[in-house]
């Protein structure tokens, strides 16, 4: 096992009714700016259990993050939080609205002339970036329990992260009934993404730490268990608290604790995102596949693994596991209703080359092992025309 560092100072508030107990978590006096999307916290209640709990308390509003958050919407954010002197900000919705918000938090005291420049050097955020809250109705990315944020800019067609320790959540209200209205889409785009932010720590190499590997293989399973019953059945609490939290425990660091990582899948997928505007998870269940095949021999112990632990494949040869447990993964995403070929999204060929054009330009390793090359996201784009 890899040395490590953990850190998690985000309080979670899990079950039933949990938006009530929003007075007791922001702190009295401090003006909140109120951070969401395009209306669906209004559609589904959770604006009304949002204003009720905080009824008398010094509030504005900022609707509009879109999905994918937009830099030029967030800034308009960063305008009014500045204008209205907010000292605390509560994010409402999926991780997108959460991503749009941290980026907020850290760019309201930014000093610099341009804060996309965060994205490209994290040293830039602020160490006092405003504090933040979140009420989660979007299980998915993970963002209620880690000092990420990924956001797009439209100018440029990019879309980039930061780390930070200032921006993790003080807190994250869970309430799985938040869920139950979702759009089947929406909930199996979260249980794809959720399922990749495993496999990403998970399908590498071994370094001998198998209480990291069962955690990730427990969260996997729950998925492929939990995930369906979500989707036949909206209003199934118990299947959506399973969901909710096993994303939240995807990536919340815990699993990722010293071992490799990969996330070339999440690289090649938000430049896809950025140049053809594809949900997140459909670039993840697009891409992933590909990243499987190609990449067979430098991952064929855990493939292995992962064939026998999580889909119990243990009879053939190696390589007949292998493919097997390729097209498991990827019956998988399709059987949730998500395309698993870029051309179901109508993605051109020449995507392979562009896109590996463009990370080449960002020049950072890619891969666990940080060797994968442009010949090799090439191929793998290839592999899923």
């Amino acid at each position: 096992m890899f040395d490590f560092t953990f850190y998690n100072p985000t309080k979670i508030v899990f079950g039933r009714g949990v938006i009530a107990q929003l007075p007791g978590l922001i702190p009295a006096g401090k003006k909140v700016m109120l951070v969401a999307g395009g209306g669906s916290i209004k559609r589904n209640g959770v604006y009304e259990q949002i204003r009720r709990a905080l009824d008398g308390r010094a509030m504005v509003e900022f609707f509009g993050i879109p999905p994918n958050p937009l830099y030029e919407t967030c800034l308009e954010a960063v305008a009014l939080a500045r204008a209205e002197k907010v000292e605390f900000l509560l994010s409402a919705g999926g991780g997108s609205a959460l991503d749009a918000t941290k980026f907020i938090a850290a760019a309201v005291p930014y000093a610099g002339k341009e804060p996309w420049d965060m994205f490209y050097d994290w040293s830039l955020v602020p160490a006092d970036p405003l504090p933040l809250g979140c009420v989660l109705t979007l299980p998915a990315t993970g963002s209620e329990m880690n000092g990420g944020s990924v956001v797009s800019r439209k100018a440029t067609k990019e879309k980039r992260y930061f780390l930070s320790e200032g921006v993790f959540p003080r807190f994250s209200i869970l309430d799985p009934q938040t869920t139950f209205s979702l759009p089947p889409r929406q909930t199996a785009n979260g249980i794809v993404d959720a399922f990749v932010h495993v496999l990403e720590q998970y399908l590498t190499y071994d370094v001998t730490a198998p209480l990291q590997d069962r955690q990730a293989e427990a969260i996997l399973l729950t998925l492929i268990e939990e995930g369906p019953k979500a989707l036949a059945e909206p209003e199934n609490y118990n299947a959506r608290a399973n969901l909710m939290w096993c994303a939240t425990n995807a990536l919340n660091g815990l699993i990722g604790c010293g071992v490799p990582q990969d996330w070339a899948t999440h690289a090649i997928g938000h430049e896809l995102t950025a140049l053809y505007g594809l949900d997140h998870a459909q670039t993840l269940a697009a891409v992933y596949p590909g990243m499987m095949q190609h990449s067979r021999r430098r991952k064929r112990e855990k493939l292995l693994q992962y064939a026998a632990r999580v889909w119990r494949l243990e009879t053939g040869d190696e390589e007949t596991r292998i493919d097997a447990v390729i097209a498991r993964t990827e019956d998988f995403f399709r059987s949730l209703g998500v395309g698993t070929r870029l051309a179901e999204y109508n993605i051109p060929k020449e995507a392979g080359r562009l896109v590996a054009d463009r990370l080449a330009k960002q020049g950072r390793p890619l891969g666990e092992r940080g060797d994968l090359k442009s010949q090799d996201v090439e191929a793998i784009l290839q592999l899923r025309a």
